[in-house]
């Protein structure tokens, strides 16, 4: 079985699909439960790499509809 990634290799991997395009800037991005099935983690883990993106200036949240990639 392989190791779980942690918050810092998910919001790596957010961190490029951002740059090369495959999340556009204002693009809202998959809900919490989404990506937590996508790699295979807990929510509290996506949430914890959400909030590394977030710290990189490239997510923003917005309360009560989700997380999108910022705009340049």
């Amino acid at each position: 079985m392989p190791i779980p990634m942690s918050s810092r290799q998910i919001a790596d991997d957010l961190t490029a699909r951002i740059r090369t395009g495959e999340y556009r800037p204002g693009e809202k991005l998959p809900t919490l439960r989404t990506l937590a099935d996508l790699y295979s983690v807990s929510v509290s883990t996506i949430q914890r790499a959400l909030e590394l993106t977030r710290e990189r200036g490239l997510t923003v949240g917005r309360a009560g509809s989700g997380v999108y990639v910022a705009e340049d």
